[in-house]
C-alpha cells in the first residue's frame, strides 16, 4: 500500500518535534546557575603617619576683671566736680582724681585745728616756764626734795597730752581734705556711676562702681580626668609666680574671630563633687591695651566676652591622629591588607568629637579604613580609593 505523501509530511514533522522537545527536557536538568558576582565595596583609606603633637584640653568661660569695687565717699558735702573719664565705659589711671566734693567746709576744719596747735604749743611753752621758775624758787628757799607738784609736772604733761591731740586733729582735718578728691585706687574702668555734679553725699555713698584693668582672668572648668593631660602644679604653692601652662583664648566678636593669649595662675579651691569639675583660672594681661608694654594688635578683651580656650598641655611623641569615623565599637579600627579588611585593637591616649588620638597598635604606612560600611566580617574583600587626608580640628586632641 502506497502512503500518501500529504499525509506522510505532517506526522514526520510532528515526530520530530516532539523528539526534540523530549531532548530539550532532558537537558535541562544539566545546566548550572551561578548568582551574579558582587563587587568588594569601595572605601577611602589614610595612611598610618606617626607625628609629635602637643595635647589641648578645651574649655569656654567669660571673662573677669581680676577686681571690681564701688567707689565709696568717705566725707559729706556736695559733689562740685566729675571727671570726663568718670562715666560708664571711661578709663582711668590710679591716682586719676574722679570726683571732687566741696573743701571749703574741711579747709576750715584744718585752719582751726592749726589754731588749736599753736594754742597747744603756747600753753605747753608756759608750764616749761613755770616749772623752771618754780624750781629756781625752790631751790633758794626750800627744804628737801620739791614735788612733782611743786615742779608743775602734771601740768607739763597735761600740756604735752593736749598739744598731741591738736596735732591730731590737723592730721584729721588734712585727710578729711583729702578725701574730698575723689581718687582711683588702680588703672581702671568704669561700670557704672551713681552720682553727678550738685548732688550731696554722706560718708559711705557709692559714687560708682569701677574694674582693674591692668589683667583680666577667666575661670575654665574642665573635667577632673582632663588634668592627666595638662603639665600642671594642682598645689600652685608659689603665688605670684606665673608657672602654669599658656592659653589660647577664641572669642567671635563684632563679626570676626579674635584670638588672645593667657596663662594658668591658679586653680580653684575645690572640685565640683556633681560636675567633678576642676576650675582653672588663667590671666590674660592688659586686655585692653592700654599700658603700652603689650605687642599686640589684638581687639580688647572685655571683661563679660564669652571665650572658649585651649589650655596647652603635655607633649605625645610617636603618635596617630585618625578621624573619628576610623574608629569601630570602643576601641578598634579596620586595617587595609592585600584588598581584604582586619579588624585591630589599638591604644587610645585620647579622644574628642573629630579625632582620636592613637599611642599604640598601628604600624607606620598601614591603610586604615575611614568610610562607614553597615556590616564587616573579618578578612572581607574590599577596593581602595585614593588615601585622603586627615581632617585636623583647632582644639581638643592637638
Amino acid at each position: 500500500m502506497k502512503l500518501n505523501p500529504k499525509i506522510l509530511l505532517p506526522i514526520v514533522i510532528i515526530a520530530g518535534g516532539g523528539v526534540a522537545a523530549a531532548g530539550l527536557i532532558a537537558a535541562r536538568s544539566a545546566v548550572q546557575t551561578r548568582p551574579p558576582e558582587t563587587p568588594a565595596p569601595l572605601i577611602r583609606t589614610i595612611d598610618v603617619a606617626f607625628e609629635s603633637i602637643q595635647l589641648k584640653v578645651p574649655a569656654q568661660g567669660t571673662i573677669a576683671a581680676r577686681t571690681e569695687s564701688d567707689l565709696i565717699a568717705q566725707v559729706s558735702g556736695e559733689v562740685i566736680e566729675a571727671a570726663p573719664a568718670f562715666a560708664a565705659g571711661g578709663f582711668f589711671r590710679q591716682g586719676d582724681t574722679l570726683a571732687r566734693i566741696d573743701p571749703r567746709d574741711y579747709e576750715l576744719a584744718l585752719t582751726t585745728a592749726q589754731v588749736q596747735v599753736a594754742q597747744a604749743e603756747l600753753q605747753l611753752a608756759r608750764e616749761r616756764e613755770e616749772s623752771r621758775i618754780a624750781k629756781e624758787e625752790w631751790d633758794r628757799v626750800g627744804k628737801g626734795k620739791p614735788t612733782s607738784l611743786v615742779l608743775r609736772e602734771p601740768h607739763m604733761r597735761h600740756a604735752r597730752a593736749a598739744l598731741e591731740a591738736a596735732r591730731a586733729q590737723v592730721g584729721r582735718a588734712r585727710l578729711n581734705l583729702e578725701r574730698t578728691h575723689i581718687q582711683a585706687p588702680f588703672d581702671g574702668r568704669v561700670r557704672s556711676k551713681r552720682i553727678d555734679v550738685g548732688q550731696v553725699v554722706g560718708p559711705n555713698t557709692p559714687l560708682g562702681r569701677i574694674y582693674a584693668v591692668d589683667y583680666a582672668e577667666v575661670e575654665l572648668p574642665v573635667p577632673d580626668r582632663e588634668l592627666a593631660y595638662l603639665d600642671l602644679d594642682l598645689s600652685f604653692t608659689k603665688n605670684g609666680e606665673l608657672t602654669g601652662p599658656m592659653v589660647d583664648i577664641r572669642a567671635d566678636f563684632a563679626g570676626e574671630r579674635r584670638s588672645w593669649e593667657g596663662q594658668i595662675v591658679r586653680v580653684g579651691g575645690e572640685i565640683d563633687p556633681t560636675t567633678r569639675m576642676v576650675h582653672l583660672v588663667a590671666r590674660v594681661d592688659d586686655p585692653y591695651g592700654i599700658s603700652g608694654e603689650t605687642e599686640t594688635t589684638a581687639f580688647p578683651l572685655a571683661v563679660g566676652l564669652f571665650v572658649e580656650a585651649d589650655v596647652l598641655g603635655k607633649r605625645a611623641d610617636r603618635v596617630v591622629l585618625l578621624p573619628r569615623a576610623a574608629l569601630r565599637g570602643a576601641d578598634q579600627v579596620l586595617v587595609v591588607k592585600d584588598g581584604r579588611l582586619y579588624f585591630r585593637r589599638i591604644t587610645i591616649l585620647r579622644a574628642d568629637d573629630e579625632q582620636v588620638v592613637v599611642s599604640a597598635g598601628l604600624t607606620e604606612g598601614e591603610k586604615v579604613c575611614v568610610s562607614p560600611l553597615a556590616a564587616v566580617v573579618d578578612g572581607m574583600r574590599v577596593r581602595t580609593k585614593d588615601d585622603a587626608p586627615v581632617i585636623r580640628s583647632e582644639g581638643g586632641v592637638g
